[in-house]
């Protein structure tokens, strides 16, 4: 049909040989030409109605004589009117030859057929005789709603629906009647219908049939269709037909990971239960629990990590996501569930179980030595030479901000309770500065130690003046390295939440740092982040909650 490719932009008669050609599209050959043929088809219309609406009906017929018959068959062929806008350019061409005073038998009779083809098209599509270019026509004469639905395409999506399943696998023999060139077809053919509400349990059996052949048999354009038609949200489908999809199609797998980031950039989020929301509703998620699934959608998170350099933002998402994956594994059946080790297959597994498992499977007083297990692993694997490079290095990075919910814990445990303060800050440190190049995580490890022990000195304090904090602030806004002002902006902002004193000056100071610095971000996520984790885990402290939300309204904080 190559040849077929350039055709005159109103060749009536071309047109009216394919419908011809095409009937009802009942025969292989004739539904793949239609498919080949669509798009053209739909300019043809276009230009054969902006040709014939200031005519009037009997000019249009005389000038082409055979119209009726050509848009006749048009619009009984399922895959013409499942085709974009061709279905309303249809109505509006039999709309420009309705008789509005007929003369004669014939003008009556073809009346009668123009007011059956619209019953049909209105009736057989999401457009109802209300609609308002619609109902105004057809209330002029005197027609109520189709009382009848087409069942041409019901019945074709139900006897093909049918056919693949019965020769789907049965045990591990399989029915092989229907060829993989065949199944093909069909996945081509519904291209242009995937809209259709009716075609909804065919997209869904072909997206989980698999035919026993090792090549993918259904047809990239169906693939990319239908992935794309449900991140528009067009169309609505089964989990286990999307999670199919992805798993059958990285390209789409690719495309909905970057939609959900693009999705979560584009919109002002404020809360991190809006970004959970957002996440599952896209089911990336729930699809995780497949380690294949899992494993492309964090190396395209790691790849936004590169590159936006680990702000506290794409962090904030990572964590988020992270958390919920891990709620949808643990929902997952036993005998369904992977292990841990299928998801993180290069890391160390013991750092993995220890990261893995939430602060609210464990009691609050196990909480600091669960931290300080977990620095211990993590500063042998780093320390003692087993990293020998630094894609390593970050790998392991990229670990331990994933599971970022402990580096909140840990900032906080720092100050209110019994830790060690020093593998606690080890942690932190390197979290904030996983290089050690000319000792950077050394020295950022001394900073922290010293705005450790100011803050421990006011922590008892309960009535604090800002001067009270200025040498904590001054390292915030005097520190040219960013790591170190981020870590040291994570004590304060902990400092002033959970000192007896600190939520006194808490608005004032944050204020004054995010002011004069640029860390407004980072406290907004830090701040997010703790109300999310206290929305969420039972904790009540009506005094921090009030806090949280105070600060959260701050002005500055809104960037």
């Amino acid at each position: 049909m190559a040849q077929d490719a350039t055709v005159p932009k109103l060749n009536f008669e071309y047109w009216l040989d394919k419908a011809i050609e095409w009937g009802q599209a009942t025969t292989l050959e004739s539904q793949k030409d239609v498919c080949l043929h669509l798009p053209q088809l739909q300019e043809f219309l276009h230009q054969l109605y902006e040709t014939i609406k200031h005519s009037g009906s009997t000019v249009a017929i005389q000038q082409f004589p055979l119209i009726g018959q050509l848009l006749g068959r048009l619009c009984w062929n399922p895959f013409v009117i499942g085709y974009d806008e061709s279905q309303k350019t249809l109505m509006w061409c039999l709309c420009c030859l309705y008789s509005s005073e007929p003369q004669n038998s014939v003008e009556l009779k073809a009346n009668s057929w123009i007011r059956s083809l619209l019953c049909h098209l209105l009736s057989s599509s999401k457009w109802e005789s209300n609609e308002a270019e619609t109902g105004a026509f057809i209330s002029a004469l005197g027609y109520t709603s189709a009382d009848y639905y087409c069942h041409l395409v019901k019945n074709m999506v139900v006897s093909l629906v049918t056919e693949l399943r019965e020769n789907q696998f049965n045990g591990l023999n399989i029915q092989g009647s229907i060829s993989a060139s065949h199944v093909n077809a069909v996945s081509i053919f519904c291209v242009p219908l995937i809209t259709l509400p009716d075609l909804t349990p065919l997209l869904e059996t072909l997206l989980l049939y698999h035919g026993g052949s090792s090549k993918e048999i259904l047809s990239s354009e169906f693939l990319e269709a239908v992935n794309e038609a449900f991140l528009k949200k067009k169309i609505s489908l089964s989990q286990s037909a999307v999670f199919s999809l992805w798993l059958r199609h990285l390209p789409s797998l690719e495309k909905a990971t970057l939609h959900l980031l693009d999705q979560l950039f584009s919109i002002q989020l404020n809360s991190l239960e809006e970004v959970a929301c957002v996440m599952k509703d896209s089911l990336l998620p729930q699809a995780s629990c497949h380690p294949a699934i899992f494993r492309i959608v964090n190396e395209i998170f790691k790849n936004a990590l590169m590159e936006t350099d680990g702000t506290s933002g794409v962090t904030t998402i990572i964590q988020v996501f992270t958390q919920l994956f891990l709620q949808a594994h643990q929902n997952e059946n036993k005998q369904h569930k992977f292990p841990l080790k299928a998801y993180f297959p290069y890391h160390h597994q013991p750092l993995v179980r220890g990261l893995v498992r939430r602060p609210f499977e464990l009691p609050p007083t196990y909480w600091s030595q669960h931290l300080k297990h977990i620095s211990d692993m993590l500063k042998a694997l780093v320390e003692d030479g087993n990293v020998s490079s630094l894609t390593d290095l970050f790998e392991i990075w990229v670990l331990v901000a994933c599971f970022g919910e402990w580096l909140d814990i840990a900032a906080e445990q720092l100050l209110k309770a019994a830790v060690e303060p020093d593998a606690v800050l080890w942690l932190l440190a390197f979290y904030y500065c996983p290089k050690n190049e000319n000792q950077q995580r050394t020295q950022t490890m001394v900073e922290a130690q010293a705005v450790y022990s100011h803050l421990m000195m006011l922590f008892s304090c309960t009535d604090l003046s800002l001067k009270d904090l200025e040498p904590v602030v001054h390292r915030i806004t005097g520190i040219e390295q960013c790591w170190n002002q981020c870590l040291t902006t994570h004590l304060l902002t902990n400092f002033l939440l959970f000192s007896p004193g600190g939520h006194k000056i808490a608005q004032q100071c944050i204020y004054h740092i995010t002011k004069t610095t640029d860390t407004s971000k980072e406290v907004y996520n830090l701040l997010i982040r703790t109300a999310y984790r206290f929305n969420h885990s039972g904790e009540e402290n009506q005094r921090i909650v009030k806090l949280l939300n105070e600060l959260l309204q701050q002005r500055t904080l809104k960037v």
